[in-house]
Parts: structure tokens; C-alpha cells; sequence
């Protein structure tokens, strides 16, 4: 599959003003005229001057000052308190453009500080008398203003003091809006009111036409379908209007502004836009007679004369719209573009740069973290790749936030913002007001800010602040020039970090925050709000290359950190404000109602406002009735998009605890370390056009401002078929959902793997959960290639229970989330509910993924029609019939039993054939030495192609159950004494040593008198009846214990193949002895380390496995290195190629056999009788058939790595693909690996199917269906090697084989060495195990191949050559591996203590490790050697 190419950087570019290129301008100016009460109008220019005379003596307002006389209210002023001797002084200012304006002022107490730099102190009058504010006499400091001037060359559009106030705040007096008020007394003196100084900032503007801005270019012209040009982007891009001002002949032009603002889609989907506002000369020949005047280039005296002097300027913007907030980029890219405009000559026009940036430069991603673009040889900008982070993307700056408000202000903003108060947010700097604003509404996570949301509003849409709704909207501060704010809006003054509020519309108090969140809050911004001036470097440094390529990650990676503390510093609060919550939401348990969306029906309000301290129910009543808790327990209740963001909060709130008053140690937002060896992509400017040889290359672009854009100019994009503007989501079939895993179940699963590899019984429990996992990963594909829909539903309900019952370690909660998307999907809301309650019974509160998906499917889905009572009254009727059932069922039992036992006796001649029981129920005698417990093995496959594994076993205990049901057999055992040979007796002798005479009742098999028509009855709650559709599931059936402790199969599939054949019957008749299936699939996981050349089984490779997703080795228990395990499958395929001939019938090629048309074997031959425990034998004969052998060895990959894959496989290509024949082929490691795994736990599946239909050409448009025949593909898991070494030495079990004429599945290239080939050896470690002696049977094998490196050397360990040894010769089914681990380690413990267990493991004689032991027990049962 081709890469998909990452989506682009930039999706638009726009130039806005003023409409025309040539033509007059209107008349009518289309400025704003917002509502709201008017503001009288205020002086045009700046303040350049401050002054302070004295009155007491004599001295006058100089000439062009104003003074300040009385205060904001107009009460009189008098400083020094008029106190005898005082100056009286008086504070004048003065207005004027000759010189740089005032831009901030100050009070200095004499003797107690210094100046700040760049202060100049007004220590005299104009008339050269001390300037001096405070009353003569000891005890007060000497009080002088101090003032700083712009530089030099400022220029018209710097910012200056606009504006002068006293305030009296004895009388009431507070700051007025906009204003900021110095923080010392004037009047310091121990007589007289406090006298503060306010002063106002502002841009002094006049001769000013402002209109509406238009569009005046565009690339591309075409819209794109996902993501459309909204019509407003003109004037969010000139959010003041397109200007036209009349300025000073030799005034410069000011230095570009660089503004941000956000459009929110009406899906709640957010565009990001970055626009740079420059001015250029305007021909004065568009204006007329009236808007000349205005502007002042005609004389108001002579009609008619124009003024010299003067220039005309007009105002434009060019933008860039993107859904990636990379603000830095996006002004480094328009700078370059301006500087492009005005300067030149070029050789490539403006516009193949700009299309040369949209087209080539992507969104950093994992494959391109970092970004590197070189736009000139002198400009050049670079991209990061986000944080990692679950937290949504947004444009918001928290150290902005904390800069410009302080920690006490932000929180009282975070407090008003949960509240939904009106939120007016303004500032001179518009770039401030797009990242505090998306601060605001980011800090409150995971609520979401429901509400209009504008950050930088343009004055024509400033008629939303008198909506009557809630909103955060941002503003320029020149908007107040000339309207006062709303009465009812709080006003956020970002550059004089004030707020500003009215008496109507009052904030709650701090105070009523949770009181130790709130602390903890406070008191970390204060921290981190002292941290933040050793975090900027100036802006000159960051544009160098050096800076890009050496110090941009160390100090950016300082900010990121900071940004990241601030940020988790509100997102530990809102955890705590919210901890708990989910225990108070309400599922939906029955047929939804109109009502059912209601959040006082989704969540317990009351319950939830009681568990909260009392101080804070006046808060918590406010935050439970807003709209966006609303909308957050609606999202929590049925999904959306932020679930993965959701769940990442939840994990959150399980992190913090509100009652400590200090902050967790592990922070909840995790920042990745910049790593220096990360790929960087290089991305070259635009080729100049080539020069013929011999000839000059002449510029032919020259700009005299932003040129108007021309289409034939702009480069075509190259062929780029996976390039999209924005990222989509994954592809995968709408009607088979990919239950895909988000990153914080991802990292969740990895810690608790790391936790459970410590414990060697949660390692295998987590490795089973893994492999569930994996199967309802798969369960969608399976579904869907279902005959029946509900009965492949109500199958997985099944598996689920039976994964409950086993006790997994699950690390997420896939497995219920993926059943009640299906039902939802299918429409069966009960199963949902069932599995919510199953869900709920075990203990597992149920994330956000899995709560939304579950109300989605009772919601959405169709409930069973009827009304309520009748479906009640017809359960009461069930329940009567049902529990009268249940009074007869004893007499039912008793009668069947009657005919269990008529059954056995006409049964008994057939055992008596059989050679089994003596004739006449004489006692049962082993005269012979013949093996007193075999195996009947029949490899039936379950169905869902998987083998049942299932066979008949009739054992001395079987047979003591028949005669002592009948009254005619005693014990047996009782004539043991006789035995035969050494070797035919060996077999009766172990058998007699190794069975337990003492049996469970629990594990007692029932009466072998059933007929083969008859199965046992299984009882069935009525409950359980009542939930079950009258479609059922097909079965499940597991395999056989074969533990010694259970002899009879109870399983519902093998009923049938245990029940006792007719005396008529051969055992060629029995379903699946007749001939072997058409494919046979062999697989074995055993491999061979090449280090130390020793195999290593499966529950060693468990054991040896990583809790890493991405580590395929595992480690060698006899050396300890680490090398990758493989899967080796042999396939034998003996279908006819020719499709339309059937296959022939089975010949005679082994004369040991059991011949299909003779009388089937007896008992008392033991080497037959161990023959059937082949499965070669049991299925025919393997020669006689012509079979296709193909093999292969794939990487045998842990449940934890092979999650991963899959899951990536099902994101990119769909989960359909699970259901293709080409599966097999396209994706071996895959498939192999889901098929040993589902065969380990006889899990139902498609993959034995996809073998047959991938054989036989089925088209890939279809996904196959569920087999019909599933014998028709019969697959055998193997515990040894499928192909054994050509040198290696045969194994014990091999020989032992070998001397008893037992046909093996393989023949064994290498030859054994003489003392390992002999049948004595053999006897004689069978023996010892016999008699429990193990550790004799362990150090005869010790002597017999020597100390290394001289002595023999076997692939296998010691414990693997004497149980596999004796698995053949007692058949694997009466061999429990348990007890003979037992007396394998009691034997190991006694060697240990005269050789040492360093030298037995060295030698290779120790057991299993305890983890390798439970991996084996949990997965089931061992594997066919």
C-alpha cells in the first residue's frame, strides 16, 4: 500500500482592501458602526510632554499644557493635602507630533528605589522650582514623576500616552476603563486623601476613511469540497477596516502588524488564519473633492487648494488559511512575502513562491518531524511536529495567558469561563487576543465552550456584544475610543492586566472554588509565573539559521515544558473539580423515550452536587446548569469525536486526589524529549527559470507594492494523489467497524504488561487477554462473513463469557466495546445490555469509548416491538412452565438413567470384542503386559474449522465404572501381580505407578452407558432461556482435558464421538477415520536457539517475551540471549488439481494400519494402540493419498506485538480485510500467527477457511462466508519441530517410537548414538519415572551424555527428553503434566544438592521457569508432539 502523502501546511492565500483597482472610491465610507453608547470624542494627538508646577508660588500653566484639577468625577484636587508650606503642585500635560509621544510614566520615592532604565525624572518645573509632589516635612519621601518617550523615528502609528485621570478612590472612585493606574500614592503624606495617576495607551489617528474590506486575490480560485473559503475572511483579515489616511510627506511606513483570528465551522470545527497588515501609496486621483477634505489635502480656507506635504496611504492585508495553528510559520512566510513586494528586482514572480509553499510544504508528521524550509538564501523558517498529546490541537498560548493576566487574574477568568459569563477580552496587539482566547477555552478541558467564540472580532460584527447569550469575544482596544463597553460584559484589559465589571453582572468569588484544588492552582502559577522571563530570547536571534539549527531545540523545548506545566496545572484542576463523575452517569437500560437525550435522565445531578464540599454548592449549582456540562455529558453518555480526549481526562481524574495540598509528582501531561538524531526534511525554494549558456539572466519582476495576483504566474502542483487539506479519518468499511485502540489505551496496555511480566501468573493472564483481544479484533470480519448475524453475535457473547471466566488480565476494554458496537450495528440492544450488566458484574467501570458506544446502541437500535405488560405477563407464564419443568426433571432423570444402564448392557459385547473386559464379568486381567489405558484419538474439528482434539478414551477406571454399574465387575487391579516380558509388562507397570487412585467427584466421568443417539441434557437456567433468541450460536466446544484427572470429554461436540459403536460397526465408520481431510495445516512454535543450540518451546518463548509492542525476541532460558522465535507451518493439501475429478478412495500403504474394511485394532496390542494416538493413523493412511507439501517459517510474534499490527493493518486497509482469501498471501506473518493463537483456545474463525478459498481462486471483491464443511481443513498444533535438524540426534520419544514399530509423523534424518539407542536405556528411565524416581531417571541421562563440552549433545533439555518420552509411551492423555512437574522439581531440588544447580543448568537439566509453567497452564492443554 502506498504511503498516504501528510496533508498540507496551508490551504489558502488571500489579499484583502480596498475594492478597485483603478476606479473613484464611493462615497459612502462602509466603516463600522457598532451599537452601544457613544464616547464624546477625544484629542487626535498623543501626549509628548508632562509637567508639574506650583501654584503656592506663583507659577502659571505654561502655554499649550492642560491641567488636571479635578479628578475622574470631577471632584476638586489638591495635592501635598494643603498643607502650610506646601507647593501646591498641579500636574499639565501637552499634545503635539513634534516630537516621539510619552508611553508610560511612573512615581519614584526619592531614597527608596532607583529609576527603572529608560526613565527620565521631572525633578523641576518649567520654572525651575522643585517638582517635588509630596508635603515638606519629615516623614515623606520626596515623590517625582517619572516618564519614558518612544525612540526616535517612531514614526505616525506608534502607541503613546493618549489620555491623563486622577482618581479619588475615597470617593469611589475606581480606574477607568482602559486606563492603567500606577500603584503609588501621589499624596504619601499622613494628611489628605490617596491621589492615584491613571493614563490611557492608544494609537492617535487622524485624517482617517476606514471602509469594509473586500477580497481582492485568492489562490486557488476553485474551492476545495472539504473545506470551502468562508465569504468573511476579508475583514477578519483588516479587522479595523481597510483604511485610506492622509500622513506627513516624510513619514515612514510603519513596521507590518501581524494579526491571528479563528473561524469556527458549523460542526464545531475550527480554521486558523494568520494575516499581515501593511500600508501602501494610494493615488490621491480616486478621491474626490469631499474625501480630499476629509483627509485634509485641501485647504479648509481657500476652496479648493491643495495642501503640500501630504501623502495619501491605504491599507491592505495578505493572509493564510490553515487547519494547523502553526502561527510562527504562517508570519515568517507572510514577512517574506512583503519583503519580496518591496524590494527587486527578481527572476520569479511573487506568486511562484507562494504556490511553491502551499504545494510542497506539508504538516510535519511522524515521518517528517521536523521541517526545515528555505525560502530565500536569507529566509528560512522551521516546523515541529506537535507534541504528542491526547489533548485537543488548538492556537492557545498559556504563557501568554499567565503573562499578560498574572496567576490571580487567570483564575478568576477560569471562574468565570465555567460559569458562562460574557467575556470581553481586548488588547492593542491583535496576535495577543487569538492565543489568550483559545487559552481561555482550552484551560476549562474537557468541557467545551458551547457558546459564540470570536477572538479577533472585526468592528463590523461588534453587534455581538449586545447578544443576550454568553460568548468570549476578543477586540481591539480602539473600539473603546468611541463606544463605552456593555453594562452586563466583563471587560479583560490583556495590555494594563486589569478587569473590568460592573455592579449589575458581579463574578462569583475564588473563594468558592473547591478549597484545596483552588490553593493548589494558585499557588503552582505563582511558581511557574516567576519562571517566565528566562524563556524568550529576541526576536533577532531566532530568525538566524544558527539559531534554527542549534539553540531552537533547547529553548524551545524549554518553553513547550513550561507551557505544558501550565497547562497541566488547569487540567489537575479540572479534574479535581470533576473527580467522581462518572460514577453518577445513568445507561440507558430499556427502550428510549423522547426524553432519553435529557442530561437530568443521563446524569444524577443531585447526587452528584451533594458529594461536594458545601463552601463550593453555590459553584457547582452554576457549572451543572451550563450549556457545555450539558454537552459534556452528552458526549460522555453516546460518543463523538473527542473520545479519545475524553478518556485521556478520565485517566486523569483517576491520577489526581483533590484532598492533598500539593501537586502530584507524575505530571499529567507528558512531554517527549526532543531527540537530536530526528529526521529533518529539507525543502529548497522555487528553481529559477534556466539561462541559455552564453547569456545573461535579466530580472524581469519588479514590484512597487503587493502586486494584484495573476493566475498564469502560479505554478501547477506536481501529481500528488494522497495530498489532502485536512486529515481525514481512516479508511475502514462503514459496515464492519475497526475497533482500533486510542494512544492512551495504548500506553495504559504497556504499563500494566511491564507491571504483570514481574508476576509470572499476571504475565500469562495478560498474554491470554492479548490474545481475546486479538480474536474481537477479528470479530467484525467474522460477523459479517456469517451466515447468521445473530448467531455470530451471541457466539462472541459466549467467548466473553468464557474469557470472564478464566480471569484475563485485559488491559482495555476492546473486547465489550467491540460486541456493543456490533449490536449496535446489527440492531440487538438486549445482547448490549446484557453485556453492560457482564461488564458491571466483573468490576469494570466502563470508559468513555465503550459508555458511548453501549447508549449508542440502545438509542439507535430497534427494540423489540409489543407492549410492556404483555411481554410481562408472557415471562410469568414461561417462568410457571419452566419451574414445573423443574419439578419433573428428576423423574426424567431417573428414567433416562434406566435406559443408560438397558443401554450398557446391549453395549457389552462390543467392549468384550474389543478385548477389553473379560467374558462373563470375570475380573479384568493385563495378563498380557498390554498398556492399561489408551487413547481412541479423534481429530474432528469443532466446527468454525477448528479441531475438536476430542477422542474416546476408555481407561481401567472406565471400566471399573461399567461393571460396578452393572453389579459384575470388582475392582480392578486386583491381578496385577501377573505380568508378562520386561517389555510388553512395562506398559501395565507405569500405567498402574502413574494413575491416581483417588478421584474428585467433581472430575468423576459419567456413565459411559449413554447411546450414541442420546447426549447428556444440560441444564439450563431459566433466566438464561428467557435471553436467548431462538437463533442460536453454533458451538463453541473446547478440547478435552487431558490432565490425568479427567478421562471423558464433556464438551457438546465429542458426545457424539464418545458414544460406543455397535458391534456391527467398524471403526473405519466413524466420522473422520474414513479418509484425512483435503488440507491438513501443521503447525509448531518451537524454535531452535542458534546460540546455544537448544529448542526452546512455546511456554518458554511466553516466557522469554518483552512487555514491549514493538520487540519480537524473546529470550533463551538456557542462555539467556535474545534471538526472534518462529512459526513453522507445513501444509499438506491433498485435494485432486483437476476440481472436477473427486479424490480417490484411501489404498493399504502401512500394514500396521488399521485397515479401513478389517476389524478394527484391539486393545491388548500396544503398539497399535499407541499407533492411534498418531493422527497420521487416525486419519488414514498418509501414503496412500498423494499430498501437496508445502512449508515455510514466519516470525512467531507476541500477543502484545502482533495486537499492534494488526490493528495498523485494520486502520489502514479496513477490517474487511481480515475476511480476504488473499490474506494468507498478502500478510503471512499476520495470518499465521491469528490462526496458531484461535486454534490454541478453539476460538471459532474465518482464517481456516480463507486457506480454502484462497486455493481455489475465490474473487476478492466478496468476503467468503463461514464454511460449510469445516473438516474440510483440519489444523494440528505441535509442541516439537516440524522439520528436524539434518544433524540433529533423535529425541528419546522418537526412538522409544522407533523400537515399538509406532509410525512417527517425520522421518528422522540424523542417526542416534549408541547408548541413546538403546531400548534398555528406555526401560529404564521409564522406570525410574514409574516408581517415582525421576531424579534417578535424570542423572542416568546425566552419565549416559556426559559433562560438556565433550559429552553428547541434545537439542532438547533433560525434563523435555523424559516427559516427552513419557508422553509416548503412555499417550498424551494420561500423562498429568502437573504432578510430574512436581515430582521433576522435588528430583531436581535433590540433584541439586550434590551437584549443584549451577552445573544442572549448565547441563541443561532444570525445569521450566514458574512463568513458562503458568503460561502452559493458562493457554490449556499441551500441544501433539
Amino acid at each position: 500500500m502506498a504511503e498516504e502523502r501528510p496533508p498540507r501546511l496551508v490551504d489558502y492565500f488571500v489579499v484583502a482592501g480596498l475594492a478597485g483597482s483603478g476606479g473613484a472610491v464611493p462615497e459612502e465610507t462602509g466603516g463600522p458602526e457598532p451599537g452601544g453608547p457613544l464616547r464624546p470624542p477625544r484629542p487626535a494627538d498623543p501626549i509628548t510632554d508632562v509637567a508639574i508646577i506650583a501654584r503656592a508660588l506663583g507659577e502659571e500653566v505654561p502655554q499649550g499644557y492642560t491641567c488636571i484639577q479635578t479628578s475622574a468625577s470631577g471632584h476638586p484636587l489638591e495635592l501635598s493635602a494643603g498643607l502650610l508650606g506646601g507647593s501646591q503642585p498641579t500636574i499639565c500635560y501637552r499634545r503635539g507630533r513634534d516630537k516621539p509621544p510619552l508611553v508610560e510614566l511612573g512615581v519614584l520615592y526619592e531614597g527608596k528605589e532607583h529609576p527603572k532604565p529608560g526613565f527620565q525624572v521631572l525633578e523641576t518645573t518649567p520654572y525651575s522650582h522643585s517638582a517635588n509632589l509630596a508635603p515638606p516635612g519629615p516623614g515623606h519621601p520626596r515623590t517625582y514623576l517619572t516618564y519614558r518617550r518612544a525612540a526616535e523615528g517612531a514614526g505616525l502609528h506608534a502607541l503613546g500616552i493618549t489620555d491623563l485621570c486622577l482618581i479619588l478612590p475615597s470617593k469611589g472612585e475606581g480606574t477607568p476603563h482602559t486606563y492603567c493606574r500606577l500603584p503609588r500614592n501621589l499624596n504619601p503624606g499622613m494628611w489628605g486623601p490617596a491621589v492615584y495617576l491613571c493614563y490611557k495607551v492608544g494609537l492617535a489617528k487622524a485624517n482617517t476613511l476606514v471602509y469594509e474590506a473586500e477580497l481582492l486575490g485568492r489562490y486557488p480560485e476553485q474551492d476545495n469540497e472539504a473545506f470551502p473559503l468562508p465569504e468573511s475572511v476579508p475583514v477578519f483579515c483588516l479587522p479595523m477596516g481597510a483604511t485610506i489616511e492622509c500622513w506627513p510627506a516624510q513619514t515612514k511606513y510603519p513596521v507590518p502588524v501581524f494579526s491571528t483570528f479563528v473561524l469556527t465551522g458549523a460542526a464545531g470545527d475550527k480554521v486558523y488564519g494568520a494575516a499581515l497588515q501593511f500600508y501602501e501609496a494610494f493615488p490621491r486621483a480616486r478621491l474626490s473633492e469631499r474625501q480630499a477634505r476629509a483627509l485634509g489635502l485641501l485647504s479648509a480656507v481657500e476652496r479648493g487648494r491643495a495642501l503640500g506635504g501630504r501623502a495619501v496611504r491605504s491599507r491592505r492585508a495578505v493572509a493564510v488559511l490553515s487547519r494547523w495553528p502553526a502561527f510562527s510559520a504562517f508570519h515568517a512566510f507572510l514577512t517574506f512575502l512583503y519583503r519580496y513586494s518591496v524590494s527587486g528586482p527578481h527572476r520569479l514572480p511573487l506568486e511562484a513562491h507562494i504556490s511553491h509553499f502551499m504545494h510542497n510544504v506539508p504538516f510535519p508528521s511522524p515521518q517528517r518531524p521536523r521541517i526545515l524550509v528555505q525560502m530565500s538564501p536569507y529566509d528560512n523558517l522551521l516546523l515541529c511536529q506537535p507534541v504528542s498529546s491526547p489533548l485537543p490541537l488548538s492556537g492557545a498560548s498559556f504563557l501568554q495567558l499567565l503573562q499578560s493576566l498574572g496567576p490571580e487574574l487567570a483564575v478568576t477568568l477560569l471562574l468565570a469561563v465555567l460559569t458562562e459569563h460574557k467575556l470581553l477580552v481586548h488588547s492593542l496587539r491583535p496576535d495577543l487576543l487569538t492565543s489568550v482566547c483559545e487559552a481561555l477555552v482550552s484551560m476549562i478541558f474537557p468541557l467545551h465552550w458551547q457558546c459564540p467564540y470570536i477572538p479577533l472580532c472585526p468592528l463590523v460584527l461588534a453587534d455581538v456584544l449586545s447578544a443576550p447569550v454568553p460568548f468570549i469575544v476578543g477586540i481591539h482596544s480602539s473600539y473603546f475610543d468611541l463606544h463605552d463597553p456593555p453594562a452586563d460584559v466583563i471587560c479583560v484589559d490583556l495590555d494594563t492586566n486589569t478587569l473590568f465589571q460592573t455592579e449589575e453582572k458581579k463574578l462569583l468569588l475564588p473563594r468558592t472554588l473547591p478549597r484545596r484544588p483552588y490553593k493548589v492552582l494558585l499557588n503552582t502559577l505563582t511558581t511557574l509565573h516567576q519562571q517566565l522571563d528566562q524563556t524568550y530570547t529576541r526576536p533577532e536571534e531566532e530568525a538566524s539559521l544558527e539559531f534554527l539549527l542549534t539553540d531552537y531545540e533547547a529553548v524551545c523545548g524549554r518553553r513547550a515544558r513550561l507551557e505544558r506545566e501550565v497547562q497541566g496545572a488547569f487540567l489537575r484542576f479540572m479534574a479535581c473539580l470533576l473527580k467522581g463523575y462518572r460514577a453518577f452517569l445513568r445507561p440507558l437500560t430499556q427502550a428510549p423515550s423522547e426524553s432519553a437525550r435529557d442530561v437530568e435522565n443521563l446524569f444524577f445531578l443531585q447526587g452528584f452536587l451533594k458529594s461536594r464540599e458545601r463552601s463550593s454548592h453555590k459553584f457547582y449549582a452554576q457549572l451543572l446548569h451550563t450549556q457545555m456540562f450539558s454537552q459534556f455529558i452528552e458526549e460522555c453518555s453516546f460518543g463523538s469525536s473527542r473520545h479519545a480526549a475524553l478518556e485521556f481526562f478520565d485517566s486523569c481524574v483517576d491520577k489526581v486526589h483533590p484532598e492533598q495540598e500539593k501537586p502530584e509528582p507524575v505530571p499529567l501531561v507528558e512531554l517527549e524529549e526532543p531527540s537530536g538524531s530526528e529526521l529533518t526534511v529539507f525543502i529548497t525554494p522555487p528553481e529559477e527559470p534556466i539561462v541559455a549558456e552564453g547569456s545573461e539572466s535579466t530580472p524581469l519582476y519588479c514590484y512597487d507594492g503587493f502586486p494584484e495576483l495573476r493566475a498564469e504566474l502560479f505554478e501547477s502542483p506536481q501529481e500528488q494523489p494522497g495530498l489532502s487539506p485536512a486529515p481525514g479519518p481512516s479508511r475502514s468499511a462503514p459496515s464492519s467497524p475497526a475497533p482500533r485502540r486510542t494512544k492512551q489505551e495504548m500506553k495504559v496496555a504497556q504499563r500494566v504488561a511491564q507491571k504483570s511480566a514481574a508476576v509470572p501468573e499476571l504475565w500469562a493472564r495478560c498474554l491470554l487477554g492479548h490474545c481475546y483481544g486479538l480474536w474481537f479484533l477479528c470479530l467484525p470480519a467474522y460477523v459479517q462473513s456469517s451466515s447468521s448475524r445473530v448467531r455470530a453475535l451471541h457466539t462472541a457473547y459466549q467467548v466473553l463469557r468464557q474469557m470472564e471466566s478464566r480471569k484475563v488480565v485485559l488491559p482495555d476494554e476492546v473486547c465489550y466495546r467491540v460486541l456493543m458496537q456490533l449490536c449496535s450495528h446489527y440492531g440487538e440492544p438486549v445482547l448490549s445490555v446484557r453485556v453492560m450488566l457482564d461488564m458491571r458484574r466483573a468490576g469494570i467501570v466502563p470508559n468513555t469509548i465503550t459508555y458511548g458506544y453501549y447508549n449508542k446502541a440502545v438509542l439507535e437500535s430497534k427494540w423489540p416491538s409489543g407492549t410492556t405488560g404483555g411481554r410481562l405477563r408472557w415471562a410469568k407464564l414461561r417462568n410457571v412452565v419452566l419451574g414445573a419443568a423443574q419439578f419433573r426433571q428428576p423423574l426424567r432423570e431417573r428414567r433416562q438413567q434406566e435406559q443408560a444402564l438397558r443401554g450398557a448392557r446391549s453395549s457389552q459385547p462390543v467392549i468384550e470384542a474389543l478385548g477389553v473386559l473379560e467374558p462373563q464379568g470375570s475380573p479384568l486381567s493385563w495378563h498380557d503386559g498390554s498398556l492399561s489405558d489408551v487413547s481412541l484419538a479423534s481429530e474432528d474439528p469443532a466446527p468454525g474449522g477448528s479441531p475438536g482434539g476430542t477422542g474416546m478414551t476408555l481407561s481401567a477406571h472406565s471400566a471399573e465404572a461399567l461393571d460396578g454399574l452393572g453389579g459384575q465387575a470388582p475392582k480392578a487391579g486386583k491381578r496385577q501381580d501377573a505380568v508378562g516380558t520386561p517389555r510388553r509388562g512395562i506398559g501395565a507397570r507405569l500405567q498402574q505407578l502413574l494413575t491416581p487412585s483417588r478421584r474428585s467427584p467433581a472430575s468423576r466421568a459419567p456413565p459411559p452407558e449413554l447411546p450414541s443417539d442420546l447426549s447428556l441434557p444440560a441444564r439450563r437456567s431459566p433466566m438464561d432461556s428467557l435471553l436467548r433468541p431462538r437463533e442460536r450460536p453454533g458451538s463453541t466446544a473446547s478440547e478435552s482435558s487431558t490432565s490425568l484427572g479427567s478421562e471423558w470429554d464433556l464438551s457438546e461436540n465429542s458426545l457424539s464421538s464418545l458414544s460406543i459403536q455397535r458391534s456391527s460397526e467398524r471403526l473405519s465408520d466413524t466420522p473422520g477415520l474414513s479418509q484425512p481431510p483435503p488440507v491438513e495445516i501443521l503447525l509448531s512454535s518451537c524454535s531452535l536457539c542458534r546460540a546455544c543450540d537448544s529448542l526452546v518451546y512455546d511456554e518458554e518463548i511466553m516466557a522469554g517475551w518483552a512487555p514491549d509492542d514493538s520487540n519480537l525476541n524473546t529470550t533463551c532460558p538456557f542462555c539467556s540471549r535474545p534471538f526472534v522465535p518462529l512459526l513453522s507451518v507445513q501444509t499438506l493439501d491433498s485435494r485432486p488439481r483437476d476440481l472436477h475429478n473427486p479424490p480417490t478412495s484411501v489404498g493399504a500403504g502401512n500394514k500396521d494400519a488399521p485397515l479401513p474394511g478389517g476389524p478394527g485394532p484391539v486393545l491388548s496390542d500396544r503398539r497399535l494402540c499407541l499407533a492411534l494416538d498418531d493422527s497420521s493413523v487416525c486419519n488414514g493412511d498418509a501414503e496412500s493419498v498423494p499430498r501437496r507439501v508445502e512449508g515455510g517459517a514466519w516470525a512467531y510474534l507476541s500477543p502484545l506485538v502482533l495486537r499492534k499490527e494488526l490493528e495498523s493493518l485494520v486502520e489502514n486497509e479496513g477490517s474487511e480485510v481480515l475476511a480476504l482469501p488473499e490474506l494468507p498471501a498478502a500478510h503471512p506473518i499476520l495470518f499465521w500467527n491469528l490462526l496458531w493463537y484461535f486454534q490454541r483456545l478453539r476460538l471459532p474463525s474465518t482464517l481456516p477457511g480463507l486457506i480454502l478459498a484462497a486455493g481455489d481462486g475465490a474473487p476478492s471483491a466478496q468476503a467468503p462466508s463461514l464454511p460449510s464443511e469445516p473438516a474440510a481443513v483440519q489444523v494440528r498444533l505441535l509442541w516439537d519441530v516440524l522439520t528436524p535438524e539434518p544433524d540433529s540426534c533423535p529425541p528419546l520419544y522418537v526412538l522409544w517410537k522407533a523400537h515399538s514399530q509406532i509410525p512417527h509423523r517425520v522421518a528422522w534424518p540424523g542417526t542416534a548414538p549408541a547408548p541413546l539407542s538403546s531400548l534398555t536405556l528406555l526401560e529404564a528411565v521409564l522406570l525410574h519415572v514409574g516408581f517415582n524416581e525421576v531424579h534417578k531417571a535424570v542423572a542416568l541421562l546425566l552419565d549416559m551424555l556426559g559433562p560438556p563440552p565433550g559429552g553428547l549433545h541434545l537439542q532438547r533439555s533433560i525434563y523435555r527428553e523424559i516427559l516427552f518420552l513419557t508422553m509416548a509411551a503412555l499417550g498424551k492423555d494420561h500423562v498429568d503434566i502437573a504432578a510430574f512437574d512436581k515430582k521433576y522439581k522435588a528430583a531436581f531440588n535433590k540433584l541439586a544438592s550434590s551437584l549443584g544447580k549451577e552445573e544442572l543448568r549448565r547441563r541443561r537439566a532444570q525445569m521450566p521457569s514458574p512463568k513458562a509453567i503458568d503460561c502452559r497452564k493458562c493457554f490449556g492443554a499441551p500441544l501433539e508432539c
